[in-house]
């Protein structure tokens, strides 16, 4: 039987949802009338398929980045390489460490591309690739703690910012880490950067040798996961607050130096309560707000 993507609006009217398999993004555009049916239509026509093109080069997708050598093909493969590479020198990563970002930004650029918006996000699975006008804002949310009830805090991006990328990794998302860290969202100039540096910085959150943290390898979790046999957190027991806190500066570390080289524009790194923030944006303290927040502003995959 043949697979067919499923691609909708969403209750409200305003939203899209387009899923496939794994890729779940719910979209939304704002404009005149014609200019967002415009932008619906192309997102539609350019989620039809984009799943299989991943997956045809999957098993290469899967292999670890080599800096200034791509063998890859497609655009979002390529872009997903591209996004990786600046830490391959250093790191075992592949590619599909920025899959969702890129995604996110391979289905924004089609609508964009026909349409003339005011302004616009896609969100695949809290990774954000987004699109300001003039005068525009888009506020983030974040929770103390994204696998449970906590305070929400929000970070405010501006059209004239260079942020047009949101990513959120961490040991509660979709996919695994090798840190320790609940969340670590980051803000970039593109999604397929935003979701790499994420991953890069939360497995920086660490406290390697830990007694009170529980590892497993990869591959007996998910027997084709692209980590192989390394070690990913499934659980993290009892820490003292300066186990927290030296976790937290190893991420905060990482990030600093992502920074200095203009990989990413913020890092907000948590951790058992306790939050380190990198860069120049403001956190608002906001009121506690009913779960399940609204998609367009959960941040934690």
């Amino acid at each position: 039987m043949t697979r067919l993507p499923q691609i909708a609006l969403l209750s409200d009217g305003r939203r899209l949802h387009l899923q496939d398999g794994p890729i779940d993004l719910i979209v939304e555009a704002r404009g005149r009338e014609h200019e967002v049916r415009a932008a619906y239509e192309a997102a539609a026509r350019r989620f039809n398929g984009l799943l299989d093109e991943l997956c045809t080069e999957l098993a290469e997708l899967r292999k670890a980045a080599e800096p200034g050598l791509c063998w890859l093909d497609g655009v979002v493969a390529r872009r997903m390489h591209a996004a990786v590479a600046p830490y391959a020198a250093d790191c075992f990563i592949t590619p599909m460490a920025a899959v969702a970002g890129s995604v996110a930004e391979e289905i924004l650029g089609a609508m964009l591309g026909v349409a003339s918006l005011d302004q616009a996000y896609v969100n695949n699975g809290g990774d954000i690739a987004l699109h300001l006008g003039k005068r525009e804002h888009f506020s983030v949310g974040l929770m103390d703690r994204p696998d449970r009830d906590g305070v929400m805090r929000a970070m405010k991006i501006d059209a004239n910012d260079p942020v047009r990328g949101i990513a959120t990794s961490g040991r509660h998302g979709r996919s695994f880490s090798l840190g320790i860290a609940d969340a670590v969202t980051v803000l970039a100039a593109t999604a397929s950067q935003a979701d790499a540096a994420a991953t890069i910085i939360a497995n920086a959150v660490d406290l390697p040798g830990h007694p009170a943290i529980i590892r497993k390898p990869a591959n007996e979790l998910l027997p084709d996961s692209d980590l192989g046999a390394r070690l990913v957190t499934r659980g993290v027991g009892e820490l003292s607050r300066a186990e927290i806190a030296a976790a937290l500066e190893s991420g905060a570390e990482c990030a600093r130096q992502l920074f200095d080289r203009g990989l990413i524009e913020d890092a907000v790194l948590q951790l058992c309560g306790d939050m380190l923030v990198i860069g120049t944006k403001d956190i608002e303290r906001q009121r506690p707000l009913p779960l399940p927040l609204s998609l367009e502003n959960a941040v934690h995959a």
